[in-house]
């Protein structure tokens, strides 16, 4: 305990709500998993219409964000506070231009009418409409959990600037950061589901 904060329960605390985070996505990749033996060939051909390209791209932007994260604990474990706003700031900027892509991904999507109840989906083979659903709800769920992570995010680096977060402080950013690796994590699975389906 560390001025009257138990850095142990919280840090168990956060294990366990992260355990929680990944029964649900675990349900959802086991329900896509289902529908994909259902309609193999279906999947592998919708799935070559997303952008693989922007896929990619999300999965650096996490990928670098996640490193970004890591060192700005490192950092502020050597009482580098600087440098840990500046790297936390760069994964904050990483989490924005990935919910940037997103938009413009799902905007072309919606343009196309490639979207629950649309027209166009209408009259569309069960695949086709199983498949876009699962890609719209796995990947808004994903989207969501961004967001709540740069929110936490973003709550560490004002509480790290206020001096509320110290090198001898330092659960609240640890937690933090777990649910970012967690996102990311989440976003390794979600991107070959999606993207690089055969």
């Amino acid at each position: 305990m560390v001025n009257g904060h138990d850095q142990t329960g919280s840090r168990i605390g956060m294990w366990l709500f992260l355990y929680t985070e990944i029964i649900l996505f675990g349900g959802l990749f086991v329900l896509y998993a289902a529908y994909y033996h259902e309609y193999p060939r279906a999947f592998a051909e919708y799935g070559r219409e997303l952008n693989r390209v922007i896929g990619a791209a999300n999965t650096v932007l996490l990928l670098i964000s996640s490193f970004t994260v890591a060192a700005s604990l490192t950092a502020l474990r050597q009482r580098a506070q600087r440098l840990c706003m500046g790297l936390l700031a760069v994964s904050l900027g990483c989490g924005a231009l990935f919910l940037v892509n997103k938009y413009f991904e799902w905007g072309h999507k919606f343009e196309v009418g490639l979207y629950p109840n649309s027209p166009t989906m209408a009259g569309a083979p069960a695949g086709k409409n199983i498949f876009f659903g699962l890609y719209y709800v796995i990947t808004g769920l994903h989207g969501l959990h961004v967001l709540i992570g740069m929110s936490l995010l973003a709550l560490s680096l004002v509480l790290i600037h206020r001096q509320r977060i110290t090198a001898d402080r330092v659960t609240v950013l640890e937690n933090s950061g777990l649910y970012w690796h967690l996102v990311d994590l989440i976003w390794i699975f979600v991107f070959p589901l999606f993207y690089l389906i055969l």
